[in-house]
C-alpha cells in the first residue's frame, strides 16, 4: 500500500507544540542544570536570613543568557517557603533610579504604588523601612541588571539607602544581591567609597555556557515543549551552534520557539534544518531588541543617527543629534557611552591627519536591522 503522502503534514486543528509556554524567556524550569555551584554560593549569602539575621551581600555577575536571572527566581521560590522573609526582584532596566527602585519596593510592602508626584524620597524610603519592622520580616531584595543604574549614576545612591536603613530605621533587616550583565563593569570598583565600606559581597559568576551544557538544556525543552520527535539531533546540533556562538541561552530558546512556528506554517510535523535557518534571522537579535526595550527616546535618537550616519566620526555625528534633538554634547557623551557599555555600539580612537585623535563610532549589528526595529 502506498504511503500517504500527506501523513507528514498536519491539519489545521494540529500543533507540534506540548507546552508552547516552555519556551517564554522568562519560563523557570523545574529542574536548572549546570548551575549547582552558584546556587550554594547563593544559598550560603542567604542563609542567615532564615535565622531572622541580615543576609550577606551578594555580587552576581555573567553575561547575558547564563541563568543569573533563573537562579535568583529559584532561590526565592524556595525561600517563599520560610516565615518572616519577604524577597522581591526589581529589574533595574525600567527601573533605573534610586526613586523608581523604592517606589517598587513600596509597591511590593503595601500592594499598591506610591503616588507618582508630591512624595519625597525620604518619605517613601521612611514607609518602606517602617513596613518592614512592623512586619518583623528580613528584606532580601534582588537589583536585576543592576547596570542600568551604573549608567544613570543611580548605583551608589540606591546601594547606599539598602545598606544603611538599618541606621536609619533600628530593626531594620535587608540584604541585596546584585545581578549584572556587563562584562565590562566592575561594580564594585565604580561605587562610592563610603558604599564599598558596607556592601563587601560574595561574588558569584555565572560563565556562558559550553556546547554540551547546552544540548543538555535546549533538550530539556525540546522535551517538554515539543510533542515526541518533532526534533531530531541535527537541527538540535544546529540550534545549539548558534546559540554557542551568541554566548546566550535565550537565543537558543527563541529559536526553538521560532523554528517551531515555522515548521507549522509549512504544516510540518518535524522542524528541519531549514526552519532554524529562517529562524535564526531573527533570534540572533534577541540580545538587541532586549537593549532598545531599555532606552529613552533620546537614547533611541542618536542611535537611529549612528544607523543613518555608520563610519561618520564622532563630531559628525553629535552634529546630526543636536539637529534633531537640541541637546547638548554632555548629554550626547553620555547616551553614546550608555549605547556602548550595552554593546549596541562600538567605539575607538584614531589619529586624524593634522586633527588629532577623533574617536569613530561603529554599530555592533547591521544598521538595517537597528533601524527596521527602531522606525517599527
Amino acid at each position: 500500500m502506498a504511503e500517504d503522502p500527506n501523513s507528514g503534514m498536519l491539519s489545521w486543528d494540529e500543533t507540534i507544540f506540548r507546552d508552547e509556554r516552555v519556551f517564554e524567556i522568562d519560563f523557570v524550569p523545574e529542574t536548572f542544570k549546570h548551575r549547582d555551584t552558584q546556587m550554594e554560593k547563593l544559598k550560603y549569602a542567604l542563609r542567615p536570613a532564615t535565622r531572622g539575621s541580615r543576609p550577606l551581600n551578594a555580587l552576581v555577575r555573567g553575561p547575558p543568557g547564563t541563568g543569573k536571572t533563573t537562579a535568583i527566581k529559584k532561590i526565592f521560590d524556595e525561600l517563599a517557603t520560610v516565615s518572616d522573609i519577604s524577597t522581591t526582584r526589581i529589574n533595574c532596566q525600567v527601573n533605573d533610579t534610586r526613586y523608581s527602585v523604592f517606589s517598587q519596593l513600596f509597591k511590593h510592602a503595601f500592594d499598591y504604588e506610591p503616588p507618582k508626584s508630591g512624595v519625597s524620597f525620604k518619605k517613601l524610603f521612611s514607609q518602606v523601612t517602617d513596613k518592614l519592622v512592623e512586619e518583623d520580616e528580613v528584606l532580601i531584595v534582588a537589583l536585576d541588571d543592576i547596570n542600568y543604574l551604573f549608567y544613570e549614576n543611580e548605583a551608589s545612591g540606591t546601594l547606599y539607602s539598602l545598606l544603611r536603613a538599618h541606621e536609619e530605621q533600628g530593626g531594620a533587616r535587608i540584604g541585596v544581591i546584585t545581578v549584572s550583565s556587563d562584562p565590562d563593569l566592575k561594580p564594585v570598583a565604580e561605587l562610592d567609597s563610603r558604599v564599598q565600606s558596607v556592601f563587601r559581597p560574595e561574588k558569584i559568576y555565572f560563565p556562558t555556557y559550553g556546547q554540551s551544557e547546552i544540548v543538555d538544556i535546549l533538550q530539556e525543552r525540546v522535551d517538554k515543549g515539543f510533542r515526541d520527535d518533532v526534533i531530531g539531533s541535527r537541527p538540535l546540533d544546529k540550534v545549539a551552534k548558534y546559540t554557542a556562538e551568541n554566548g546566550d541561552l535565550r537565543v537558543g530558546i527563541d529559536l526553538l520557539h521560532r523554528a517551531g512556528l515555522n515548521a507549522e506554517m509549512r504544516g510540518s510535523k518535524t522542524v528541519e534544518l531549514e526552519d532554524i535557518e529562517e529562524a535564526y534571522e531573527t533570534a540572533k537579535y534577541v540580545h538587541l531588541d532586549h537593549s532598545l526595550q531599555t532606552l529613552s527616546e533620546s537614547e533611541t535618537s542618536l542611535l537611529g543617527v549612528i544607523a543613518e550616519h555608520e563610519g561618520k566620526q564622532a563630531g559628525e555625528i553629535y552634529e546630526q543629534f543636536h539637529a534633531k534633538t537640541d541637546l547638548g554634547y554632555t548629554r550626547y557623551s553620555e547616551i553614546l557611552s550608555k549605547l556602548e557599555e550595552l554593546g549596541v555600539v562600538e567605539t575607538k580612537y584614531a589619529e586624524l591627519d593634522g586633527r588629532g585623535r577623533s574617536r569613530s563610532i561603529s554599530l555592533a549589528y547591521e544598521s538595517d536591522a537597528i533601524l527596521d526595529r527602531i522606525e517599527t
